[in-house]
Parts: structure tokens; C-alpha cells; sequence
């Protein structure tokens, strides 16, 4: 057997784990463009996705995201022109920059969060409640270890 087919077969966790996020992103950035929320790319995701309703530096929101600050940077840059978000000086460092979500930036973070309920919920429904939290509570442990895996290879 081949190695696609056997991919397609019994795909790895690269494969599971790509399948998901990509198709994951694409109904929801499909879902919160019908809602109004124009001009938003699955890449502002690194961002939308971490940030908090105070503010966040963007050293955080990389290390969350695992992005470079420079991408980072990028995508803020990216939102702050499309109104989602604004910079600011933090008020424990003048020197450094927040990064706080707009009143429109609000509505979005809490669309998203609304959007990504109901997704979960469908699949809940799907597979049955206790099957989807063990799923997810394994696959917080996968990720998790693979996440430090990549930490020690790095130091």
C-alpha cells in the first residue's frame, strides 16, 4: 500500500491535527464574515485568539501562539487598519505596548467565542457529551506534551 493511501487511511496526528484546524477555521471565519466581520483571515487568529479584553503585549501573544513577534506584529498592524484593534501604552511599562481590542473588536472576541460554543456543541452532540469531553481532555494532554517536547528540543 502506498504511503497517501495509507495517510488516508489511518492518518497521523500532523494529519488529524491539520484536517481540524483547517476546517475548524474555515467555518468559522466563514461564519463570522456572514456575521459582519469583514476583512478577517484565519492567520488574525494567532491574534483574536489570545488576546485579552485589558490588553495584551504582543511578546505574549506570540509565545501563546507560538508566531514570531515580527508576525505578530504584522497582524496587529493588519487588525488596528481593519478596526479591531487598537495600541496602547501599558500602564505597568510605558515603554511597551498593549494591544487592546476595540468595541468592535469586543463584539468579535465574543462572536468568536459564541461561534466556537456552538461548533463545539455540534460535535458534542455528534459523538455523544462524555465521548467529546474525553476527547478533548486527551487531546489538552497531546498537545500539552507536545508542546513541552518542542520547549526542551529548543533549549
Amino acid at each position: 500500500m502506498g504511503r497517501s493511501r495509507r495517510k488516508r487511511q489511518d492518518p497521523d496526528l500532523g494529519i488529524l491535527s491539520s484536517r481540524t484546524l483547517f476546517s475548524l477555521q474555515r467555518e468559522l471565519f466563514t461564519k463570522i464574515s456572514e456575521l459582519g466581520y469583514a476583512g478577517l483571515r484565519p492567520r488574525h487568529g494567532a491574534v483574536l485568539a489570545y488576546l485579552d479584553d485589558a490588553g495584551s503585549r504582543a511578546t505574549y501573544l506570540a509565545a501563546q501562539s507560538g508566531q514570531h513577534k515580527q508576525v505578530i506584529g504584522t497582524l496587529v498592524d493588519e487588525l488596528v487598519a481593519l478596526g479591531y484593534v487598537q495600541r496602547r501604552p501599558d500602564p505597568a511599562d510605558r515603554r511597551a505596548k498593549l494591544v487592546v481590542p476595540t468595541a468592535r473588536g469586543r463584539e468579535l472576541t465574543a462572536a468568536t467565542d459564541a461561534v466556537l460554543a456552538a461548533i463545539e456543541a455540534e460535535h458534542a452532540r455528534a459523538v455523544g457529551e462524555e465521548a467529546y469531553a474525553e476527547f478533548k481532555r486527551v487531546f489538552r494532554l497531546v498537545a500539552e506534551r507536545q508542546a513541552g517536547l518542542r520547549s526542551d528540543a529548543a533549549t
